[in-house]
């Protein structure tokens, strides 16, 4: 049976139980979440998960694909190869359990096969990590969502600003990105370079390189992702429990979770690095030194395995169903209630409301990696890589999963394209200047446009009208006359924002 035909069977189960009003009607949106993916999981049974792997493996799906068309995109060999990925490793959940956990390339070029017990960097993969022991501290009653952070600081106080308007940071902001705390990421401290501690950290003085952590915009107000934050959670942690927040994320959360590769051991011992994946340039080249020094640990200092953060996703969902040792359900729920820019507490919500999604992104100096899992006991994926290059090649791989495993979500844009005459193409041909650092330049090459902006690839334009084009999955460009139709520039459109570039 087709896909479509257990939609429309769903869609009927939905009016039927609906109509029954017995249940609350958060109770009714897991049910209807569960069956579902039941739902979804039947209509894959037709094949194994080694012809699913198979088919990952040998075709990656594209971030887009035209409307009608079949899927044709790069092996994971291939792709790994052009993109200087020495190592991937994948873990899948379905129904409640690690169904599946596959690792491709080596440690490094030359060096011994990738395993499951390889360690990666996991970057801002920390932070839901962090979130769940902050949670579990909140259950406790030593710490709190809504009260001034500084109540619980000890050695440190977020200084006051004046752009905060009198308003005090909490707890539930921090760990939203809804703080107003600048410092989006760190770059980490090459091997052998001094590594600042956490008060150098938060002020920003040597040998840290960050800027002083600190409020820029009135906390509550808007959404603006900050690991900055997140160190401040860091010092938070040790200030109210007395002890190293690597000790104490361990006992919290990694032990409890069943992470028993998984460490906040900022560097790692020397021995350790045995079972790491060594880290690479975008261009191949390996890291300096090895593997960047994170101190900032709430924020990006996980060393953990494909395998490990399955684990971590597995007992979020146990969490939601029916709590753990970790978080009763209620706490689990919190984290995963959507609210400015579409976050939780740690983690980012996506799918519609019967049928969500939370996830994170990770990225380190070198080490690119993606997780996400469908609450109850729906599907998840962890893919992680050994590269500045990874993200896309994770992306892909979570996408070509979601093709196999039919998932309402995470597939490849569709794009409906129209047919455009030469003439009309060929007026759009010139250089569009967005600022004196950058410009794209439009060019005419077998009757179709093509696209490049300063420092980038060469892409081609797909048209969705006749002014209309896009050539990432997230950004279209939309073509500007004038009154006598003589093309001025274009706009830029991008996370719903618009970029003008005025024609050259």
């Amino acid at each position: 049976m087709s896909p479509g035909f257990f939609r429309s069977q769903f869609r009927g189960i939905m009016r039927a139980v609906s109509a029954m009003k017995v249940f609350p009607m958060k109770i009714l949106r897991k049910l209807i979440g569960a069956v579902s993916m039941l739902l979804l999981a039947t209509a894959c049974q037709g094949q194994s998960d080694d012809q699913h792997i198979a088919a990952i493996v040998a075709n990656l799906s594209p971030a887009m694909v035209k409307e009608g068309a079949p899927i044709h995109g790069k092996s994971l060999r291939e792709t790994m190869n052009e993109d200087h990925v020495s190592a991937v490793s994948i873990a899948f959940i379905r129904h409640g359990n690690i169904a599946w956990v596959r690792s491709f390339g080596t440690l490094g070029i030359g060096g011994a096969p990738v395993a499951p017990d390889t360690l990666f960097q996991a970057g801002s993969i920390s932070k839901p990590v962090t979130a769940t022991a902050a949670m579990h501290l909140v259950q406790q009653g030593k710490l709190s969502l809504d009260e001034n952070v500084n109540t619980s600081l000890v050695h440190w106080k977020l200084p006051a600003s004046d752009k905060a308007e009198g308003k005090p940071v909490t707890l539930r902001e921090l760990l939203s990105h809804t703080a107003g705390i600048n410092v989006h990421g760190f770059p980490g401290y090459a091997a052998g370079t001094p590594v600042p501690t956490t008060l150098q950290v938060l002020d920003g003085t040597p040998p840290a390189t960050n800027s002083p952590i600190r409020v820029e915009q009135v906390p509550g107000k808007q959404w603006n992702y900050s690991g900055g934050g997140y160190v401040i959670l860091q010092q938070m942690i040790t200030d109210v429990t007395g002890q190293s927040f690597a000790d104490v994320l361990r006992d919290m959360v990694l032990k409890p979770y069943g992470m028993t590769h998984s460490s906040f051991q900022q560097p790692l011992a020397p021995g350790s690095l045995k079972q790491v994946a060594m880290p690479y340039e975008a261009n191949g080249t390996p890291i300096a030194g090895g593997p960047h020094v994170y101190p900032e640990l709430a924020a990006a200092g996980l060393w953990t395995t494909a395998s490990d953060l399955a684990h971590f996703l597995l007992a979020t969902q146990q969490a939601l169903m029916h709590g753990n040792t970790v978080l009763n359900m209620s706490t689990a729920q919190q984290m995963v209630t959507p609210g400015l820019g579409d976050w939780g507490l740690g983690l980012e919500i996506g799918g519609k409301p019967d049928h969500r999604y939370f996830w994170h992104g990770g990225g380190n100096e070198s080490y690119q990696c993606i997780m996400t899992a469908y609450e109850g006991e729906g599907d998840g994926a962890v893919v992680m890589t050994n590269s500045n290059h990874g993200y896309a090649l994770a992306n892909d791989v979570v996408r070509s999963i979601a093709r196999e495993y039919q998932w309402p979500d995470w597939g490849p844009r569709v794009v409906h394209t129209v047919s455009v005459d030469a003439a009309t193409l060929k007026r759009y041909v010139g250089t569009y200047k967005i600022n004196p650092w950058f410009s794209f330049v439009v060019t005419f090459q077998n009757d179709k446009l093509f696209i490049q902006g300063t420092g980038q690839p060469n892409l081609e334009l797909w048209p969705e009208s006749p002014a209309r084009f896009t050539f990432v999955v997230d950004v279209d460009v939309a073509f500007v006359r004038d009154a006598h139709g003589t093309v001025t520039g274009m706009n830029v459109l991008q996370d719903g924002k618009t970029t003008f570039a005025k024609k050259q």
